[in-house]
């Protein structure tokens, strides 16, 4: 009953969220237009509803306070995906030539898979923020993918180092049994070259087990899990898996405060259903969240109080909402600091908008200037770096809120960098391309 209530309300929001952005179908040249690809439906809605939600509510924001960007009006169009690569790549190729696109978050590392190679020629950026492919941080290599904030590489990276620091030290892992619980799909295989590499280093015990997607009968993962007996778990799931991981690990007695979730298994429709039963789980977090952050309350004053929010007023400031609006606010600030360099007022091509992607430089004061003060890290890019940041912390759930640790941890470059150049020079060997010119980081 609970699912059907939820596609009903998705289907829903679908509908008006269309009839909202119909206007974007006849958008002109004098309009920046931001596809939507979302996933209102199916077994990852309940995580999908409120990222698409808060990327919606910052573009209506944008347009409410400030007026668009400079003068230029923001336009937005939803394509439902469901989650499925295919569907993902449609919605891709119907809403790349429309006016004024400035870029696409696949919000999928499949699709992004998928799109990898089509945006070369096509011209258009990918903002994958903290998910996507862990290599295209090197952006001499991947000149249009951007995993800004993180990678499942610099996550993985972070959980062995708090692991390490609980333990005394990361020379306290070695004998240590680890086990990954992960959703097997490109987004749950990612992490595992680099947990394989610390093991190989530190002398820890990396057991891996995959979870078929939706990740709804775990019995005969926790199965292996009570019988391994492992000293920690990371769980890599999104959607469902996460909460059914929770009640299986309660129901099987491995102790929650022993789990780790990637920062896409850790937001409120992963612990809430499961409750006092998730007590003492952690995650990863990328952002803060709650109604504090002066975004928030500019979002909630000209958008939701005027009756124009996209979905309920109360899921506003939640996890993924608020990284829904981070990941928008980033998009929004490349369209910004490509018009510094081609032209204030001006719609920007998807070229244009990948300089801005590449030339990123948001610090301390600019961050309080868009109201993301405590919200994100700055954010620094570059030709080499289309990743900016690879901080995190580590929250915990406490049976009905999350609490964010105090320390950052910054992935450790002398491990991921060499990765990270090996990775891609295969993939550019593979695909007999080449690194690019000097020059080409001035274009």
């Amino acid at each position: 009953m609970k699912l059907f209530s939820l596609a009903r309300s998705a289907a829903l929001v679908v509908a008006v969220a269309s009839s909202l952005a119909a206007p974007s179908a006849f958008a002109q040249a004098k309009e920046q237009f931001f596809p939507l690809l979302s996933y209102r439906t199916g077994p990852y809605a309940p995580n999908g509803v409120p990222w698409a939600n808060g990327k919606q509510d910052y573009i209506k924001m944008i347009n409410a306070r400030d007026g668009g960007v400079n003068g230029v009006k923001l336009t937005f169009e939803e394509c439902e995906t469901g989650y499925a690569t295919d569907r993902g790549v449609e919605c891709y190729e119907r809403l790349k030539s429309k006016p004024g696109v400035a870029l696409f978050d696949p919000q999928a590392t499949g699709i992004t898979f998928a799109l990898t190679e089509k945006v070369v020629n096509d011209k258009v950026a990918l903002i994958t923020l903290g998910y996507g492919l862990s290599v295209a941080q090197d952006g001499q290599a991947f000149k249009w993918n951007f995993p800004l904030m993180g990678s499942y590489w610099t996550g993985a990276d972070i959980l062995i180092q708090h692991l390490g620091k609980k333990e005394g030290g990361l020379d306290k892992l070695k004998g240590k049994k680890i086990t990954l619980v992960y959703h097997d799909s490109p987004f749950g295989k990612e992490p595992i070259p680099l947990l394989e590499e610390r093991a190989r280093q530190l002398g820890f015990e990396l057991a891996k087990i995959p979870v078929t997607a939706p990740g709804v009968d775990q019995k005969a993962a926790w199965l292996q899990v009570r019988q391994n007996r492992p000293d920690y778990v990371l769980l890599w799931g999104w959607g469902v898996m996460n909460s059914t991981a929770l009640k299986e690990a309660q129901a099987t007695g491995y102790p929650r405060d022993k789990m780790y979730g990637v920062w896409w298994a850790g937001a409120e429709p992963d612990v809430k259903d499961v409750g006092e039963g998730a007590k003492g789980y952690n995650a990863l977090a990328l952002n803060t969240s709650g109604t504090q952050p002066k975004v928030i309350q500019d979002i909630l004053k000209t958008v939701h109080d005027k009756g124009q929010g996209t979905g309920p007023k109360d899921e506003v400031g939640s996890v993924l909402y608020t990284r829904g609006v981070i990941i928008q606010a980033l998009s929004v600030e490349a369209v910004r600091r490509a018009q510094e360099r081609f032209g204030k007022g001006k719609v920007m091509t998807g070229e244009q908008v990948r300089w801005g992607l590449e030339n990123l430089a948001l610090d301390d004061k600019k961050l309080a200037a868009l109201g993301l003060t405590g919200v994100i890290r700055p954010i620094s890019t570059s030709c080499s770096d289309h990743m900016g940041s690879s901080w995190a912390r580590v929250q915990t759930w406490d049976g009905a809120k999350w609490n964010v640790g105090a320390d950052w941890y910054q992935a450790d470059e002398q491990i991921i960098k060499p990765m990270v150049k090996a990775g891609a020079d295969k993939y550019l060997a593979d695909k007999k391309l080449t690194r690019r010119a000097p020059t080409d980081c001035q274009s």
